[in-house]
Parts: C-alpha cells; sequence; structure tokens
C-alpha cells in the first residue's frame, strides 16, 4: 500500500512578516527551518523512495532539513508546476494593509477563491491547470508503482492535490487553510484510490 505525504515548506520570512509570496523566492524563517525538523522528526522511520519539491527555495530547503533529520537520501524531482500560485500584483504586500484597504471578503477571496485571482495573478484553478496534471502523470505515476512518494511544496500547489484527492468542491476548498511543515498522509491503493488520511500535527 503506496503512501504519500504532503507537506507545506516551513513558515517563510515573509510568510511572518503576513506579505504575499507567490513566485518571489524567499528564505525560510528560524521558524520554518524548525517546522521542517519537526515534519522530518514527524516521518522518522516512514520509506520512501523519492520527493518532489517545487522551482522555490523554501521548499526545497524545507525538504533538505526533513531528509537531513530524517537521515535518508532521496531521489528529487524538482518541478515548477509545483510552485506557490502566483499571486501577481499582490506580491510582497502585507495582506492586513490589504484588509484595511479592500475589507477581509475581498482579500479572502484573493487568498483562497478557486475561480477569482488576485490582480494581475493566478486563482486556484490556474495553479490546480498546472499543478494536477504534473501530479498525475509523474507523482502518481510512481504511487501507480508502489512507491511511496514525498512531496513538499507550497499552500495552493498542495491545496489543489487535496482539492482532487478529498473531492472537495469549490466552496468547501476556499475554507481548506494547510498549516506550514505539516505532513498529510494519505494511505493509497495502486490504482490511485485514497484509502486513508492522517494529519500529522
Amino acid at each position: 500500500m503506496p503512501k504519500l505525504v504532503l507537506v507545506r515548506h516551513g513558515q517563510s520570512i515573509w510568510n511572518l512578516e503576513n506579505r504575499f509570496t507567490g513566485w518571489v523566492d524567499v528564505p525560510l524563517s528560524p521558524l520554518g527551518e524548525e517546522e521542517a525538523r519537526q515534519a522530518g522528526l514527524r516521518l522518522t522511520g516512514m520509506e520512501f523512495q523519492v520527493a518532489y519539491t517545487s522551482a522555490l527555495s523554501r521548499a526545497q530547503r524545507t525538504l533538505d532539513i526533513m531528509l537531513e533529520t530524517m537521515g535518508v537520501s532521496l531521489p528529487i524531482i524538482r518541478d515548477q508546476a509545483l510552485n506557490e500560485r502566483h499571486y501577481g500584483d499582490l506580491q510582497g504586500l502585507n495582506k492586513d494593509e490589504l484588509r484595511r484597504q479592500y475589507g477581509n471578503d475581498q482579500v479572502k477571496i484573493w487568498r483562497r477563491s478557486y475561480e477569482t485571482p488576485p490582480p494581475g495573478g493566478e486563482a486556484l484553478k490556474d495553479t490546480a491547470a498546472r499543478t494536477l496534471p504534473f501530479f498525475e502523470r509523474c507523482i502518481m505515476g510512481d504511487i501507480r508503482q508502489g512507491k511511496n512518494v514525498l512531496v513538499v511544496a507550497h499552500g495552493n500547489s498542495n491545496r489543489a492535490i487535496v482539492m482532487k484527492l478529498d473531492n472537495l468542491s469549490k466552496d468547501e476548498v476556499l475554507e481548506l487553510n494547510l498549516d506550514t511543515g505539516v505532513p498529510v498522509v494519505y494511505d493509497m491503493a495502486c490504482e490511485g484510490k485514497v484509502l486513508a488520511k492522517s494529519v500529522l500535527a
């Protein structure tokens, strides 16, 4: 029974500063590095055959710390299909300042909506349109071969994957939040069906 583990990267400097990050390549905060270590500890003893991550350093660094903590070395596949949602004109801006300017509801739509993109950026459906074909072709390709797969990516690329695996509606995914550094473990059938899910918080 293969396992698929999804981890959102540890807290970044801009997460700490409450800024929209998107494709800006910012490093982990000290807390983010500790979250990566804790994620590695939670997964120690679980065997993996391959790891996937994005083209952004905060996800790659999280994965490196996790593997070091777990004491393992894996083949690593890096691809921008797993990058965070592109926040367009909002990248680098403070979320609280935007709430004061545009209101809570509008900022929530920009952050979480499936169909409404932020100005100049991607909606979740746009992130899903690049993430899910890669997920189905490569990651599920490994699952179908019986491999245990570790994916360390981002809030929204992982949300797109969880939306598919959990069969969430567009309204349900609006409320889905994935915490930094917390492994989500799926027990999978080789044909791709989800058998069980647990969150190692």
